[in-house]
């Protein structure tokens, strides 16, 4: 199937919404490879992998074009200091890293040490902007409330993240579309808003954008794609392109 044709069907424009994603810590480097063959066939936004497979990726997708490489940084817990946060960072961006998501001092927000928050937020995008590379702050969302969600968002939005995102994929919970409609209404209509952790069909990624996601996390971004090309092709608007 051409660019075109994917185009035509919604198929390329799903997945240019995925971050492909995987960060289990017993990940090998033949399932790696892996992830980046998925990414360039299906033109996924980007591989998002753990630091020590950056340079892995990268190199295999240096001719792909279009899918970035993403790093985590502070990852999972975000109880690192600020200046371990901006290390790690230039050190994956040197690897070939274009977008950071970086977890934020998840224990500083909920002890109301906001200043802290701000020079944890701040070390990491302001290192990442530096060198021309997006950076997302991971929120945690499970484990704050509604108005340290709404803190944690000005904050990020203050200091100028290119997007907050809900999960690590390693707390408590997930994505929710309650979570992501918040932080849209936060962060107004200029600001990335990335929807992660349990996004496991298509109807779980609709309605993440429906309520503001404009990038997806997650670790099942060939079976969304296969599922809304399913749709497609089952649609009466459907034509006979696959």
């Amino acid at each position: 199937m051409t660019q075109k044709q994917e185009e035509t069907n919604g198929e390329f424009a799903v997945a240019r919404f995925i971050d492909h994603t995987l960060l289990k810590p017993e990940a090998s480097r033949e399932q790696v490879v892996r992830l980046c063959d998925e990414a360039r066939r299906y033109h996924f936004a980007s591989v998002c992998v753990n630091p020590a497979y950056v340079e892995l990726c990268a190199g295999l997708l240096r001719d792909a074009g279009d899918v970035a490489v993403c790093t985590v940084v502070g990852f999972p817990l975000g109880a690192t200091l600020p200046e371990v946060k901006a290390y790690e960072t230039e050190q994956a961006i040197k690897h070939g890293a274009t977008e950071i998501d970086m977890v934020q001092n998840i224990g500083a927000l909920k002890s109301g040490d906001h200043d802290l928050v701000r020079r944890d937020m701040a070390a990491v995008i302001e290192t990442a902007h530096a060198r021309g590379v997006i950076c997302k702050v991971i929120l945690e969302t499970a484990l704050l409330t509604d108005e340290e969600k709404t803190i944690a968002c000005q904050i990020a939005g203050e200091i100028g993240a290119d997007f907050v995102k809900t999960s690590t994929g390693f707390g408590p919970g997930g994505a929710t579309v309650e979570d992501v409609a918040l932080m849209r209404r936060v962060v107004g209509p200029e600001m990335g808003v990335k929807a992660a952790g349990g996004i496991r069909t298509y109807a779980d990624l609709q309605q993440m954008i429906e309520a503001g996601a404009t990038r997806i996390g997650a670790s099942a971004g060939v079976r969304l794609v296969e599922e809304a090309r399913e749709g497609a092709a089952t649609s009466p608007d459907a034509t006979d392109s696959y």
